[in-house]
C-alpha cells in the first residue's frame, strides 16, 4: 500500500465518473462553437483593454512580441490540456489531470492553485469593469461619490491624483493634459505629498468614517460579481448563450480597434533598431510578458466545462486551440496598433486604447472601445467563476471538500448552486475592496504554476499510461512540454520575490486545510486502504 498523499485517482474511476448522467450529474449542451466563444470570452478582457498598457511601458513597441511570448507559453500548456481535457473529460481542469498522474497532494495543491486564479480573477476582473462602468458614466455626466466607486487605497489614490492634475495645470497653464510633460509634472507633486494636496485629496474623497477609519466600497464590481452568479445559477446552457452574444459583441470592437487605428499608426512610434524597438532589451520583453500575462488566462477554463459537453473529446481540444490562435492574432495587431499611435513613453496606464483614441480627438470611437471593455470584462468574469465552481465540483465529488455543499446541485437547473453563490460572494467582496493591480499579479502566479505542473503530468502520463486511448495527442512530447515548462517558468521568474511570497503563504493556508480536513474524507485514500 502506497502512501496515501500520493494516491493517484484510477483511471477506471475517471472515466466512469465523466459518463454519468442523470439528476445529479451537469447537463451536457455544449459543442465547439460555444466551446471557442467560450475561449474567446475568457481571454479577451482586461488583458488587451487594460494591462496592454503596462506592459508597453516594460517592453515599449517590443509589446507584439510580448504577446508572443506569452501566446507561446500558453500554447504549449494548451497543447497539454488538450490532450488531457480529451482523454479525462471531466470538469476540474488541471486539478482533475494532476489527480490521475501525480498523485493526491499535487492535486490538492493545484486545486487551491486554481481558486487563486478563477476566484481571485473574477475580483480583478470585477474591479477592471469598475473603472470602464465609471468610464461610461462619465460620457452622460454622471458622477458616482469616489468612495462608492473604488476601494478605500484606489479611491484615495485617484483623488491624490486629480487633485494634484488641477495643481499642475495651475502652476503651468502651458502644460498640455496627456502629454509626458504633465505626466511627470502629476507624479513629482504626488511624490511631494504636501499638507495640502492630502488635504484636498482627503475633502474630495469625503468618505464616511468606521470606527475612526475611512471607508471605501466598489459598489459597481460587488453589483456586477453578483449579476454575473445569478446567471451561473440558472443554467449552463443560458451562460454559454449570454456569453456568445457579448463575445461578439467584443470582439467587434477589437476589429474596429485596429481597423480605424491602422490609419492613425506612426512607423517611427516602432523605432527604426532593435534598441528603440525595445528599449529595455529582451528582459522588457519578458516582463512585459509576465505582466500581460493575464490577457491570456481563461483559455484552460474551457477544460472545466468538460462535463457539460456534447462530444468532448472532439470539441474541447477544437474550443482550447481555436479560441488561444484567433486570441494571439488580434492581440499582436492590437499591440501594434497601440504603439504605432502613441510613443510607448505615453502610453496611458489606466486605459491605454481608449486614451489613445481620445488623444487624435475620436471621442466616439473612445466611447465604443469603453463599452466593448466593458462587454469584453463582463464575459471574462463569467468564464472565470464558471470554472471556478467546476473545480471546487469535482474536488467535493473527491471527498477533498465538504460534498453536501460543494457537490450539492440544483434540482431544476443542474448547476452547483451552492459553491456558485459562495464564490460569487467572495469575489463580489474582495473585488469591491482590494486593490486591482495587487490581486492580478496573485493570479498570473498561480496560473503559471498550473501550466507548469499540466506540462510535468502530460509527460508522467505517457509513462505510466501509454495505453490509453488519447483522441487528441500534444505534438512532438517531451519537447512541447518541456517548452511549456521553460517559458512558463521563465514569466514566473520576472513576477518577483513579492508574488512568490504571497504565493507561498496561500498555499500554506491550502496545506493547512488539507491536513486537517481533506486527507482524512478523501474518496480515492479511503478506497485504496
Amino acid at each position: 500500500m502506497g502512501n496515501p498523499l500520493f494516491a493517484r485517482k484510477p483511471m477506471s474511476m475517471l472515466l466512469a465518473e465523466a459518463q454519468e448522467e442523470g439528476g445529479h450529474s451537469l447537463k451536457r449542451t455544449l459543442g465547439p462553437f460555444q466551446l471557442t466563444a467560450l475561449g474567446v470570452g475568457a481571454i479577451i478582457g482586461a488583458g488587451i483593454f487594460v494591462l496592454s498598457g503596462l506592459g508597453a511601458h516594460y517592453a515599449g513597441p517590443g509589446l507584439m512580441l510580448s504577446f508572443v511570448l506569452s501566446g507561446l507559453g500558453c500554447a504549449f500548456a494548451g497543447l497539454c490540456y488538450a490532450e488531457f481535457a480529451a482523454m479525462i473529460p471531466l470538469a476540474g481542469s488541471a486539478y482533475t489531470y494532476a489527480y490521475a498522474t501525480l498523485g493526491e497532494l499535487f492535486a490538492w495543491i493545484i486545486g487551491w492553485d486554481l481558486t487563486l486564479e478563477y476566484a481571485m480573477g473574477a475580483s480583478t476582473v470585477s474591479s477592471g469593469w469598475s473603472n470602464h462602468f465609471i468610464e461610461l458614466l462619465n460620457i452622460f455626466k454622471i458622477k458616482m461619490p469616489l468612495w462608492l466607486a473604488y476601494d478605500h487605497w484606489t479611491g484615495l489614490s485617484t483623488a491624490t491624483k486629480m487633485v494634484a492634475r488641477q495643481m499642475a495645470l495651475a502652476s503651468d497653464t502651458a502644460l498640455q493634459p496627456g502629454t509626458q510633460a504633465f505626466l511627470d509634472k502629476v507624479d513629482a507633486i504626488v511624490k511631494a505629498q504636501s499638507p495640502e494636496l492630502l488635504q484636498k485629496a482627503h475633502a474630495l474623497l469625503d468618505a464616511p468614517t468606521l470606527f475612526g477609519s475611512e471607508v471605501g466600497f466598489n459598489l459597481p464590481a460587488f453589483v456586477i460579481a453578483l449579476v454575473i452568479t445569478a446567471i451561473l445559477v440558472i443554467g449552463i446552457k443560458e451562460s454559454a448563450r449570454f456569453n456568445a452574444t457579448i463575445v461578439t459583441i467584443k470582439v467587434a470592437v477589437v476589429l474596429f480597434v485596429i481597423g480605424l487605428g491602422i490609419h492613425y499608426v506612426n512607423f517611427s512610434n516602432w523605432g527604426h533598431d532593435w534598441s528603440t524597438f525595445a528599449p529595455m532589451g529582451f528582459s522588457g520583453i519578458g516582463a512585459g510578458a509576465a505582466y500581460i500575462f493575464f490577457a491570456y488566462i481563461g483559455f484552460d477554463a474551457v477544460s472545466t466545462t468538460a462535463q457539460e459537453c456534447k462530444k468532448p473529446q472532439r470539441d474541447l481540444p477544437i474550443g482550447i486551440l481555436a479560441s488561444l490562435v484567433i486570441c494571439t492574432i488580434l492581440y499582436i495587431l492590437v499591440a501594434g496598433v497601440l504603439t504605432g499611435m502613441v510613443r510607448w513613453q505615453d502610453v496611458n496606464i489606466e486605459a491605454p486604447i481608449a486614451e489613445a483614441f481620445l488623444d487624435r480627438g475620436l471621442t466616439l470611437a473612445s466611447h465604443i472601445i469603453t463599452l466593448g471593455a466593458l462587454a469584453g470584462l463582463t464575459s471574462v468574469m463569467l468564464v472565470m467563476l464558471l470554472g471556478q465552481t467546476r473545480v471546487l465540483y469535482s474536488m467535493a465529488n473527491d471527498g477533498l471538500l465538504p460534498k453536501g455543499f460543494f457537490a450539492a446541485v440544483h434540482p431544476k437547473y443542474r448547476t452547483p448552486y451552492k459553491n456558485t453563490v459562495l464564490v460569487g460572494l467572495l469575489a463580489a467582496i474582495v473585488g469591491s475592496v482590494t486593490p486591482i493591480d495587487d490581486i492580478g499579479k496573485m493570479v498570473n502566479i498561480g496560473t503559471l504554476l498550473a501550466f507548469i505542473m499540466v506540462c510535468i503530468a502530460v509527460m508522467i502520463l505517457r509513462n505510466t499510461n501509454p495505453e490509453q486511448p488519447r483522441p487528441f495527442r500534444t505534438p512532438w512530447v517531451p519537447v512541447v512540454p518541456i517548452l511549456g515548462i521553460l517559458f512558463n517558468g521563465y514569466m514566473m521568474y520576472k513576477l518577483g520575490w513579492v508574488n512568490w511570497a504571497r504565493l507561498i503563504g496561500w498555499l500554506i493556508i491550502g496545506l493547512v486545510i488539507y491536513f486537517t480536513y481533506s486527507r482524512y474524507h478523501s474518496r480515492v485514500s479511503n478506497a485504496q486502504q
